[in-house]
């Protein structure tokens, strides 16, 4: 092995530091979906199943304390644990090697009891939906932060007019807090979304080797104390309610070893939600473009700086998150494909989704934390929106304009006359209205005269904004979503 290899073994826990995924670098969400998380949380798994198993009075409760005690300890090595699941495919079997090891020498008689009549994927799923929860958790708490950051932004400018574009191109003028409240919208719809994954979307996993619980049904039988549930033909479902229970996950409607939804619902709301905050992304990037200049984000003096070029200052939360909104949808559609698993058991399946299922809890949630940040401290900047919307020499308001002229020229002539004047302003440099004026007044029509200082008020693009503080108005009354449900 060469002095380098030397090197990056010694360094193996540091391989994943971030370096190429600085979104989530440093962000809260990365202790809960580390290696050192889940495997917390599969141990987790094991101490909720003996101590529902004791409840039941199936494992003596002397046993399940022992086990308790012991997995405080943190007395399996991480390391040992992820090199042996190269044996197995699966890090549950050296798991439960290391801790019955751990129990073991605490007392020989409660090793026994750990993992009593289970099996690995019970373990890890549930463990899974452990560290989903905890991460699901932090991410709807920055959502709800960086929404309420945007609908303050929102009200404060709730009357800035601004160039509203389509197709790249300015369009109509809408208000600034008309975008911001869009923002706020996909903000809580992610939230709302995470919320429903959080009142019940995370079940615990129960089904034992194919789904029928039959292991834990059979040591149930053989361990039950006298007068205890362990021969009681409801046995199987009370277990599951005191595992789900003692872990605080929902109930499983069905072993679903084989049955993936709660892996592709929780692949759909992360894909969601990193598409929802990409959208923001997005928008904040191109309107912090030099030419357009309308927001800038927050941040301390030397955040943003360029390698090369000591002026710019570039806009690095949104391109951190649009970074995001590229990424996780992709592997969310690798956690969809899970719902193909084969038999009773998948082999292959199961493990393809690990690492794409950690990966969107960690960028999902460095995104949501950089959103919050970035809606905290975004900068508006009207001054450059009032400018923008000048562009055009009123062109924006062309549409108001054709709507008012209709009725005395006809749609067709009104149209033809807007097109002919807005270029005539836009190659000449000449005020829209000035154009327009002169245009009518050349008609051999008289029914289109208007006076010079009507056409004028109508070519203003900030009195031409339609129902946009209504939009504002009821898209932040109450803090309510869509069909009346709160922000939670």
């Amino acid at each position: 092995m060469s002095e380098e290899q030397d090197h990056l073994e010694d360094q193996d826990h540091l391989i994943d530091a971030g370096l190429l995924s600085p979104v989530r670098a440093g962000a809260p969400v990365e202790a809960v979906v580390s290696d050192a998380a889940w495997l917390r949380a599969m141990i987790e798994a094991e101490v909720a199943l003996v101590r529902a198993q004791a409840r039941l009075g199936t494992v003596p409760q002397w046993a399940a304390r022992t086990i308790a005690e012991v997995s405080r300890e943190d007395r399996v090595d991480l390391r040992t644990v992820a090199r042996a699941a190269r044996e197995n495919a699966n890090p549950v079997v050296a798991l439960v090697r290391e801790f019955t090891r751990a129990v073991a020498a605490r007392d020989p008689r409660a090793a026994g009891y750990v993992h009593r009549g289970s099996t690995s994927q019970d373990i890890f799923d549930t463990g899974a939906m452990l560290v989903a929860r905890r991460a699901v958790s932090m991410m709807s708490t920055d959502l709800r932060s960086a929404a309420g950051s945007l609908g303050a932004l929102a009200r404060r400018h709730h009357h800035t007019p601004m160039a509203g574009r389509t197709l790249a191109l300015q369009a109509v003028p809408i208000t600034f807090g008309l975008k911001v409240a869009g923002w706020r919208r996909l903000v809580l719809d992610a939230d709302q979304r995470m919320g429903r994954l959080l009142a019940g979307g995370l079940p615990v996993s129960l089904g034992g080797a194919a789904g029928t619980l039959a292991g834990y049904l059979a040591y149930a039988t053989v361990d039950a104390a006298p007068g205890a549930d362990g021969g009681r033909e409801d046995y199987a479902d009370r277990l599951e309610r005191a595992f789900a229970l003692e872990t605080g996950l929902a109930r499983q409607t069905l072993p679903w070893h084989a049955l993936r939804t709660p892996i592709a619902d929780l692949g759909a709301v992360l894909g969601f939600t990193a598409g929802a905050l990409g959208k923001i992304a997005v928008d904040v990037l191109t309107l912090s473009r030099t030419e357009i200049g309308e927001v800038a984000e927050p941040g301390p003096p030397g955040r943003g700086a360029s390698s090369a070029m000591p002026h710019k200052r570039n806009p690095v939360l949104a391109a951190m998150i649009r970074g995001v909104s590229l990424h996780v949808p992709v592997l969310a559609a690798g956690l969809t494909q899970s719902l193909t698993a084969d038999d009773e058991r998948s082999g292959g399946t199961w493990q393809a989704e690990w690492a794409m299922l950690r990966e969107c809890l960690r960028l999902t949630g460095g995104a949501t934390h950089t959103l919050s940040e970035l809606a905290a401290g975004l900068e508006a900047k009207p001054e450059r929106m009032a400018a923008n919307l000048r562009l055009t020499s009123s062109g924006m308001a062309s549409e108001r304009l054709v709507a008012v002229l209709t009725p005395r020229l006809g749609r067709a002539t009104a149209q033809e006359l807007l097109t002919t004047c807005t270029r005539e302003a836009a190659l000449t440099g000449r005020p829209l209205s000035a154009v327009l004026s002169a245009g009518l007044a050349a008609l051999p029509s008289p029914g289109g005269a208007m006076p010079p200082a009507e056409v004028e008020a109508l070519c203003a693009p900030d009195a031409y904004l339609g129902a946009a503080s209504l939009l504002v108005d009821r898209a932040l009354s109450d803090e309510a979503g869509p069909a009346g449900e709160s922000d939670r």
